[in-house]
């Protein structure tokens, strides 16, 4: 037999009705609810009253009163219509009132939310806008702030498709404190017209649009550009902007709706470069890291008009505390021009220094000992051996560009878990690419796990000039794993390889997330080319000095002019203590700019590793043969456009 509900269920269940029926039943239970609590607590208040009205009805009058007062009812006494009038013009002004702070809070709470949202525009002037999300928006900030270090108030505005108190504490942990600079988020999509006219695109000092970690992310950078198009007076963009594309397919689009005075970086090859010249010089990357690094010495154009009329190879030897690497001659940056080229009026030079201010000129001629230049030694010319473990979009650019300059005879190993013949492919292909150089080099395809020790074990390690570990990416239909894992797995392995054969294996590591970077077990001031942070680090320069496109453009070039660790012996009598500045006229009669050295005794102490850039010329150090010289060498082609190759294009547009 059913238990029938008891009366506290059934009290339940009638409330829980009247208050289905709506706002009217709510009003009726409050008034209940607060009449049973007032009602009885007023007639306590009377009376215990030292001055209570001595009859009842008195009583009654001030308990009324006293309720009157609590609930906002006016209390007033008297007949029942003066009561009625006194309770009606009462609750006229406890509705108006009521409304009124409804009005004033649903307001605020609608402003909050659309602050929250970040969808108010931005009025400011001279400031940077970001536009996308990914891994290098870290990079990309932290480097905007570092160059807003020394200003009174610079600000970087972000735009992208995520909720802006995320995007907020993001930044705050990742970043950290900011300094003079403030960081500003929108929320929406950056490929919407009106949207991004919330960032005020059109006062900022230039606009970087980053590329998204998604597949399609090139055809969003398109898109972003565009709509930057369409947000500009005339369709004409006239902010300078920076983007980059992986896919060398949407580099031409990109380029047309970035406009004239766009920059778009193929970030793809610019990686697969910079890994193939850190194989064949170890440590290039620590130079490279730094000169991209405002943490650093940059290059900054210096206007000296004493040294017009002078030639170019006395400018090298003319400042103290700066490396001179070329000058600006027409707004074209020209990198390592030869020494006699004499400077001009209107030439400015484009030295390497601490901040843009602090070249300052010296003669430094007298600081050269020429007794201690070394004499010319004759060139190697072996063929080189390289193995490549690993395998994904970027491998047949790095194949390419290390084949580039390799010796007739070289060989190039691929162990990756690919099929054999699409590496084949890959190579043959990109040995028929280019200038007709590079052609005496054979690539030779071995199928195998990278992380399985087995496999490692069974190659020749030690007969390697150098080694180059790639991330492979995720193939379709297969379940995506962590960024870095399979390449950290065959680093430990390596490593593992190293210590029983007691040889340091001269290694170039791939890494796509910077935060795996303490966690690769590498041996102190490994080459370590992590692609996001390095294109993030290359578009904040550029978005601060739009003639940096044009000098990375070469030094990252497979031709012309480029940075080089060479040996000091070729440079100065090793054993020896001498000048810097013995170094730089060494240098400059090899028709090179040297601009830094790293210490071979060093070379395992963090954080520099051994390096220093841009030492003053005055400084004397006594030089050992595992020393080395970094020096900017090459053809150094004024102006020269090469059409298809290069990843940079121009910064402004050319007749």
């Amino acid at each position: 037999m059913e238990q029938r509900p008891g009366a506290g269920a059934r009290a339940r269940y009638w409330f829980d009705t009247t208050l289905a029926r709506g706002t009217s039943a709510l009003v009726g239970w409050l008034v209940l609810v607060c009449l049973a609590v007032v009602v009885p607590a007023s007639a306590a208040l009377v009376w215990t009253s030292g001055h209570a009205p001595a009859t009842f009805s008195g009583k009654v009058a001030a308990i009324w009163h006293l309720t009157g007062e609590t609930m906002r009812l006016g209390g007033t006494t008297g007949s029942p219509a003066r009561v009625a009038l006194s309770v009606l013009l009462a609750l006229v002004a406890l509705v108006y009132v009521s409304t009124l702070v409804g009005l004033i809070t649903t307001g605020l709470t609608e402003r909050l939310i659309a602050l929250r949202r970040g969808r108010s525009k931005l009025l400011e002037r001279g400031h940077v806008v970001v536009l996308g999300w990914s891994e290098q928006v870290f990079t990309v900030v932290s480097e905007l702030v570092a160059a807003g270090a020394n200003q009174r108030r610079s600000a970087v505005a972000i735009l992208a498709d995520r909720d802006k108190t995320a995007m907020e504490e993001s930044l705050q942990s990742k970043v950290g404190p900011t300094g003079r600079t403030r960081l500003i988020c929108r929320s929406g999509p950056s490929a919407d017209p009106a949207v991004l006219a919330l960032t005020s695109p059109a006062t900022a000092d230039s606009v970087i649009v980053l590329p998204p970690d998604a597949s399609r992310g090139d055809a969003d950078v398109v898109k972003a550009l565009l709509a930057l198009r369409a947000t500009a007076r005339g369709g004409d963009v006239t902010v300078p902007v920076v983007a980059a594309v992986r896919d060398s397919g949407y580099l031409l689009a990109a380029r047309l709706a970035a406009g004239s005075r766009g920059v778009v970086l193929e970030s793809d090859t610019v990686t697969a470069r910079l890994i193939a010249q850190a194989a064949r010089r170890p440590g290039l990357s620590l130079v490279h890291r730094d000169l991209l690094d405002f943490a650093g010495d940059e290059f900054y154009p210096a206007a000296h008009p004493s040294l017009t009329g002078r030639e170019f190879g006395e400018a090298l030897l003319s400042y103290g505390n700066a490396s001179a690497v070329g000058l600006i001659r027409d707004g074209v940056p020209w990198l390592n021009p030869p020494a006699r080229t004499v400077l001009e009026p209107d030439d400015q030079l484009l030295v390497i220094a601490a901040d843009d201010d602090t070249a300052e000129l010296a003669d430094c001629a007298p600081l050269v000992d020429e007794r201690s230049v070394a004499g010319p030694r004759p060139s190697d010319t072996r063929p080189e051996r390289l193995l490549v473990l690993g395998w994904n979009r970027r491998a047949p650019l790095v194949l390419r560009e290390w084949g580039r300059n390799a010796p007739p005879g070289s060989v190039a190993d691929v162990v990756a878990d690919e099929d054999e013949t699409v590496v084949r492919a890959a190579c043959d292909d990109d040995r028929d690419v280019g200038d007709g150089d590079g052609s005496g080099w054979t690539c030779v395809a071995h199928r195998g796990d990278t992380t399985r020790p087995e496999t490692l074990a069974g190659l020749d390690l030690g007969s390697y000039d150098s080694v180059i570990v790639l991330g492979q990416e995720p193939r379709a239909g297969e379940p995506p794993e962590e960024p870095d894992t399979r390449t950290l797995v065959t680093l430990l392995v390596l490593r593992h390889l190293e210590r029983r054969t007691g040889r340091e294996l001269p290694l170039v590591t791939e890494l796509t997330d910077d935060g795996n970077r303490p966690l690769a077990p590498l041996g102190p001031g490994a080459d370590v080319i992590i692609s996001g942070k390095l294109i993030g680090l290359l578009m904040a320069q550029i978005s601060q000095n739009h003639h940096l496109a044009d000098v990375f453009d070469e030094l990252f070039s497979a031709g012309g002019t480029q940075i080089h660790l060479r040996s000091a012996a070729d440079y100065v009598v090793t054993g020896h203590e001498t000048s810097f500045a013995t170094v730089v006229a060494a240098a400059r009669a090899r028709g090179e700019c040297a601009i830094g050295y790293r210490s071979h005794a060093d070379a395992r102490r963090a954080p520099d590793y051994g390096l220093r850039l841009n030492p003053p010329k005055a400084d004397r150090r006594r030089w050992s043969d595992g020393d080395e010289v970094v020096v900017i060498a090459g053809e150094g082609r004024r102006g020269a456009v090469r059409s298809g190759r290069l990843p940079l294009p121009r910064a402004t547009p050319r007749g």
